[in-house]
């Protein structure tokens, strides 16, 4: 696929994207959320792809933040605007993407670049990964959902401190409060988000949809995720995948799905 900032690949079923700005440490501008917006758009529809791989090109750098040059002198419209469409078209995106997502964290996920690994559906960081939300020192805070995310993923109080200090953490730091699922040393790290998608390329399709969205209900307000949890069980029954997986349960084999 032809695009400017960003890498992108689908092989064996696992769409890959490289964010491709190496001498900027992979910072996050117009373009790549633009790049990154329309490849995550493909990735949900399509058919060839059971799985999102979102890395950063190098070995310093998942994301080292956003390009701070490019709205340095905007105003309040600009700035609500700014968040707004990178919320909706990249962000929400991503975590509303029917396919898991793996973030791929090597290096430095400072700013933006954390937000973008925390609205993946899994993060596997390298051990020499550092994390963190620096733009308290900015004279701003994150806008791309990391006041929320990272409350979700490690509670209230370590949120406000990662925040209101702007300090970096380590990788292993972040397995222990559950920031990231998986630490492993660098040149291992794509092999470990690969054989995580790899393992669920192997379940049924459409019930890890199903299961992702139920997940996702839980944590917005004025939904009730019983009720979507109820409702995606069932539309399970209607699958030729439920069908296949039930089958070769009672004949005792391996189920095929086809994501129908």
């Amino acid at each position: 696929m032809a695009y400017q900032q960003i890498i992108a690949e689908v092989k064996d079923q696992i769409f890959y994207i490289t964010i491709n700005r190496e001498q900027k440490l992979n910072a996050l501008n117009k373009e790549v959320l633009t790049e990154l917006a329309d490849a995550i758009a493909f990735a949900s529809k399509s058919e060839e792809v059971r799985g999102v791989l979102i890395t950063g090109a190098g070995e310093k750098a998942f994301v080292a933040g956003a390009d701070i040059s490019e709205f340095q002198n905007y105003s309040l419209a600009e700035g609500k605007e700014l968040a707004r469409s990178g919320h909706q078209n990249v962000f929400d995106a991503i975590e509303n993407c029917p396919k898991p997502v793996v973030a791929a964290i090597n290096g430095f996920a400072l700013g933006g670049g954390l937000e973008l690994a925390m609205a993946c559906h899994i993060r596997v960081a390298s051990d020499n990964a550092k994390l963190g939300l620096p733009e308290v020192t900015l004279g701003l805070i994150p806008g791309y959902g990391g006041t929320q995310r990272l409350t979700q993923l490690v509670g209230k109080g370590r949120a406000i401190e990662m925040i209101t200090t702007a300090d970096m953490i380590t990788a292993e730091k972040a397995y222990r409060t559950g920031l990231v699922n998986e630490v492993v040393p660098q040149v291992e790290l794509i092999a470990k988000a690969e054989e995580i998608l790899n393992k669920i390329k192997t379940r049924a399709p459409l019930a890890i949809a199903s299961a992702i969205k139920a997940v996702n209900a839980s944590l917005k307000e004025n939904i009730n995720g019983f009720e979507v949890e109820i409702e995606e069980f069932a539309n399970c029954f209607q699958t030729e995948d439920f069908k296949e997986g039930v089958t070769a349960f009672l004949e005792k084999r391996k189920a095929i799905f086809k994501g129908r």
